[in-house]
């Protein structure tokens, strides 16, 4: 039973992962389309500077699904302290590629307020 049981939740890991990067292929062929479709009609930098906060959002939302991949994956399948830090480091380099990708697309932290105009 136990080993069934892993094999569950190894296949979930994997699923939720390969749906992460189905989440950042769609979104970067619906940015793409989308700016191409739009950057004539908007002002200079105004189509790219969208076409950028959109292709951020869909590769930010992309790593939140490999991140809860690599947790289901590492704590119920690989319960060994080196692959807890192996996780541990993954989820380090990804949130700080969410954080700077957030930054980068919003122009601010992912903790601070949006600031109204």
């Amino acid at each position: 039973m136990e080993t069934s049981f892993k094999e569950i939740i190894t296949i979930a890991g994997y699923a939720i992962e390969a749906f992460g990067v189905l989440v950042v292929i769609i979104g970067s062929c619906v940015s793409t389309f989308a700016y191409l479709r739009t950057y004539k009609k908007l002002h200079e930098g105004s189509a790219y500077k969208k076409y950028r906060q959109e292709l951020g959002r869909s590769i930010i939302l992309g790593l939140e699904f490999l991140i809860a991949g690599d947790i289901i994956r590492t704590v119920v399948v690989a319960d060994s302290l080196e692959n807890v830090g192996i996780l541990a480091l993954i989820i380090v380099i990804r949130s700080f590629l969410s954080i700077t990708l957030h930054l980068e697309v919003e122009g601010r932290l992912p903790w601070k307020k949006e600031q109204v105009s």
